[in-house]
């Protein structure tokens, strides 16, 4: 038997998230805190470059590399969205110092 709805999407949820921390490891969070040796943008720009890129990579080799692209764009827009959020609590920290 199935589980119901809701529960399948938290369990799909955890996976995603399980994936999504086991690759900012990996990658030492450069998503969120950028090296910028060769790109320059801040972490959500350089994130919304990554989205473009996957998406001309499905565009134009859809399954190339047997990557779930899925999965992927939804870890680099969980991704935008933390660095939004960032962005967002940086801007009401330097106004309340005013």
């Amino acid at each position: 038997m199935k589980p119901d709805t809701a529960g399948r999407i938290r369990t799909k949820c955890t996976e995603i998230a399980g994936m999504l921390a086991a690759k900012n490891r990996a990658y030492g969070n450069a998503a969120l805190k950028p090296l910028n040796i060769f790109g320059r943008g801040d972490a959500e720009a350089n994130i919304a470059a990554r989205l473009d890129d996957k998406l001309a990579r499905v565009r134009n080799a859809p399954g190339a590399f047997g990557e779930n692209e899925v999965v992927d764009l939804i870890g680099y827009l969980v991704l935008l969205l933390i660095a939004r959020e960032d962005k967002q609590a940086a801007r009401q920290r330097k106004e309340a110092r005013r």
